[in-house]
């Protein structure tokens, strides 16, 4: 291969270009009452969920911030996983909630809900289930757990825009749904995040989140406006609002180009460890776990394939540093590799990938 096969990359043709030209041309770039654009993809994104409301915001890490703001976790502890973006547990400590870590199961990478269960204690206010990788989770299970223990669930969901739990889209059965919509995540924008909201109340919390999403601004009149809380300047901007409507209208098309993608990986990669198929993911990346991951990954650059190592444990880095016991979690943070997985990979590509991946695998 004469170019490099990247990791990521997002999914545009000319109607993205053109609606953030007419945007741009509008001299409408921004509003922190968020209308126009932001509304009208937040009313679009909020039907294809399936959700009673939804709030855009800039990032997947906003998100998470003002859906915990909302769970009042101050002083309490909340269960998630190690394995998982930074920002996840950042959006916890941000709100003074003391992050619990917990482990995965080796099979799917997911949360494990019998670690989960017994790390509840009276302290416990919420938890934050990942879907790593885009990968359904066993949600009946988790929910259960919650009623009984008077938990909310928190879901961060920046993999999975499109994923389904037992034929539910992901975002429309809790209280809360955090998305991202990064430019290499399966919803591409240049910034933007989203949040679903499933209450009895969801017309209020709405009010309330779009309140704290541009800086606790409420009862607006033309020029005047009263600050009724501290809030944060986390508004979506009207251009990533006109490209993630586009976007929306190929969201299935492009997790199907992942699916069949991720369907090749998974007959054709000869290792026993590698992410499992299953149709109602929406597979935003693709893992394999080698023995040799430094010498693996080398190899595949050297031949022009781009991969990448998701993630780190939080529980090991120098900020989160505590001992706790998460075997999984530490084993595969030592030998998960992420394989290139997006709607632009060709056929020769993907065959490029399969061919030097099995021959680099020991």
């Amino acid at each position: 291969m004469k170019n490099k096969i990247k990791l990521f990359s997002p999914k545009i043709n000319k109607k993205e270009i053109i609606a953030s030209r007419h945007t741009l041309e509008s001299y409408n770039w921004a509003s922190g009452a968020g209308n126009n654009l932001v509304k009208k993809f937040e009313e679009k994104f909020c039907n294809y969920i399936g959700a009673k409301e939804c709030v855009a915001v800039n990032s997947g890490t906003a998100a998470l911030h003002l859906a915990l703001n909302l769970a009042n976790i101050k002083g309490k502890e909340v269960l998630v996983p190690s394995f998982t973006f930074v920002t996840t547990v950042h959006a916890i400590a941000y709100n003074g909630g003391i992050p619990i870590f917990v482990d995965i199961e080796p099979k799917t990478l997911s949360i494990d809900l019998d670690d989960l269960e017994n790390k509840i204690t009276r302290k416990t206010k919420a938890v934050v289930p990942v879907y790593f990788g885009g990968f359904p989770l066993k949600m009946e299970k988790l929910k259960k757990i919650a009623r009984k223990k008077s938990l909310t669930i928190v879901e961060d969901a920046a993999h999975a825009c499109g994923t389904k739990n037992k034929k539910k889209i992901v975002g429309s059965e809790n209280e809360f749904c955090c998305f991202s919509f990064h430019p290499v995540k399966n919803l591409a924008m240049p910034k933007g995040g989203a949040i679903t909201i499933n209450t009895k109340n969801s017309k209020k919390v709405k009010k309330k989140l779009n309140s704290l999403r541009w800086c606790g601004i409420d009862e607006r009149k033309g020029a005047f406006y009263d600050v009724t809380s501290l809030g944060y300047n986390y508004y979506m901007d009207e251009i990533s609002a006109s490209i993630g409507i586009e976007q929306l209208k190929k969201i299935q098309s492009s997790n199907k180009k992942r699916y069949d993608i991720a369907k090749r990986y998974s007959v054709e990669l000869n290792l026993n460890k590698k992410m499992p198929l299953d149709k109602d993911s929406s597979y935003h990346l693709y893992w394999i776990r080698v023995k040799n991951r430094k010498k693996f990954m080398e190899k595949m650059m050297k031949s022009g394939i781009e991969t990448g190592a998701h993630y780190p444990p939080v529980h090991l880095m120098t900020y989160y540093k505590k001992k706790t016991l998460l075997p999984n979690t530490e084993q595969v943070g030592k030998d998960v590799v992420t394989l290139p997985m997006h709607p632009n990979l060709t056929d020769e590509e993907i065959n490029f990938v399969i061919k030097k991946a099995n021959s680099f695998i020991e």
